[in-house]
Order: structure tokens, then sequence, then C-alpha cells
């Protein structure tokens, strides 16, 4: 695995296992088939109504918890300084643990700056060990910048082949702010596993077009978080630092970039 330093020293790893919609025993059992696999960052949310399910399977797992790194999130229920302490607690409890690794605002809310007081106040306590933010556009990240008084270590955001932000990831690393990619697969709404100059880059290096994804953004500086229930292709997604693009790759995959969001961001 391969780790990006984040603006407080804090180190996370560049490929995690994303849980969105992953709940329940079948949860359980893909969780603990990641982290038995090699998976140390687990991605989770108060949204996706799974902190219970990402507790459990990190407790079952005999993996110290030291070398696992749980992002979690808060969104519009915990709008406002008090609910987002109150459910900063929650998800602790839910969690099964006593701090939080990466701790995000969900979306650019109208409360996010109170919001952000409770993360700050995690943070100087202990219980958090970096805090940002989600789905931030580059101009309400510099809107929040100027507000927020701790930089946000990471912006999760839409980012894939067909819309890898870049633009944006350059304006969050030149104020210290890393940004990371949510939908690496486009969540279906494209079939990148079948993308012609995805696979044919594959072809080359003896990977899927899926790895090569992946390693598009991972070369770019981006940490990406793919999402499967089936274990080879966890397997697979975690199979990407032992090969580069060569340059005909780049400019290949760089001509699919359509510069907008396929889910209406921004």
């Amino acid at each position: 695995m391969e780790y990006i330093t984040l603006n407080n020293g804090v180190q996370m790893p560049m490929v995690g296992f994303g849980t969105w919609q992953i709940r329940g025993e079948a949860g359980e059992r893909a969780i603990l088939e990641a982290l038995e696999l090699g998976y140390r960052l687990l991605d989770t949310a108060r949204m996706y109504e799974n902190e219970e399910t990402v507790g459990r399977a990190v407790r079952q797992s005999g993996v110290p918890r030291r070398e696992i790194f749980l992002t979690t999130k808060l969104f519009s229920p915990s709008a406002g300084y008090r609910k987002a302490k109150e459910d900063i607690v929650r998800s602790l409890e839910a969690l099964q643990t006593d701090y939080i690794d990466l701790l995000l605002l969900h979306e650019p809310y109208e409360a996010a700056p109170e919001m952000y007081e409770a993360l700050k106040e995690a943070l100087a306590a202990g219980t958090v060990r970096a805090v940002g933010i989600s789905n931030f556009s580059g101009e309400e990240y510099l809107r929040f910048l100027r507000r927020c008084g701790v930089t946000p270590a990471v912006d999760q955001v839409e980012a894939h082949v067909y819309h890898p932000q870049l633009e944006l990831k350059e304006l969050l690393a030149e104020n210290g702010t890393c940004m990371q990619a949510w939908s690496s697969f486009t969540q279906g709404v494209r079939n990148i596993f079948a993308d012609p100059v995805l696979a044919e880059a594959g072809r080359r290096h003896g990977k899927t077009a899926a790895q090569v994804a992946l390693r598009y953004l991972v070369e770019k500086g981006i940490p990406v978080l793919p999402r499967s229930a089936r274990r080879e292709h966890m397997r697979e997604n975690l199979d990407i630092f032992d090969f580069r693009l060569t340059d005909g790759d780049r400019r290949a995959i760089a001509a699919l970039d359509e510069g907008r969001s396929l889910f209406g961001w921004f």
C-alpha cells in the first residue's frame, strides 16, 4: 500500500474501501474480506446508515485498530454546532472506537462553518485525527477556507477518468488540501470496465480497465475509494502499485475527460 501525508502529518492510504450501500451481515462479510485482503482505509458516513456494520467488522477482524484508517462524515441532520458535536459522539459509539481518523462534512451545507467548529474541537481533543470536507467545489472551498480556521485535510469529491477534476485538485493542493475521489468507477453511469482506451492500456500492462482507471488517478496524487462486494474485484482494486502508465497511456486517458459531472455536482 502507498500512503499520502495529509496537511497535519497524518498518513492516509491511497486506496480505500468504500462502504456505500454495504450493510448488515453481508456488509460485515465484505468488510472483513477487504481487511483480510489488505485494505486499511474504510470509508463510511452517517448518511450511509452503516457505521455500526463497519464498527462490528473492525472489531471482528482482529486487525489492530491503529492499522485501520476510519473515515466518516456528518450530513444535514447534524446541521449546527451542538448537533454536530452530539453526532460525533454517536459516530464514535457506532464505530466502536475512541477516535476517528478522518471526519468530513458530507456537503457544503449553509451550516458548514458551525458544524466545522465541532470537528475542530474533536480534533483538538484527539477524538478525530484529521478533519475535512466533501463535495465542495473550488469556489465553495475558497469561501469556506476564509472562515474555517483549520485548513481541511481532505476534500472528497467525484473523480474518475471522465471527470478527474485536475484543476480542482491543483487548487486544493496549493492550499494544503488533498483531493480524494469517490465514484472512481462512475457507479455504473458509464461502463468504465469496457472502455476501449482503458482496456487497451490494460492489455499492454497485463491489467484490467478498472486497474488502469484507478492507476490514472493515483498517479495524479488522488487517493481512491473503489467499492466491490466480490473478493476477486477487491483484490484487483488493490493490485495497482506494480506498474506505471506510459506517456501515451496518459494522453489517451486524458482525452476521455468530459469536463463535467456525471451526477449533477457543481
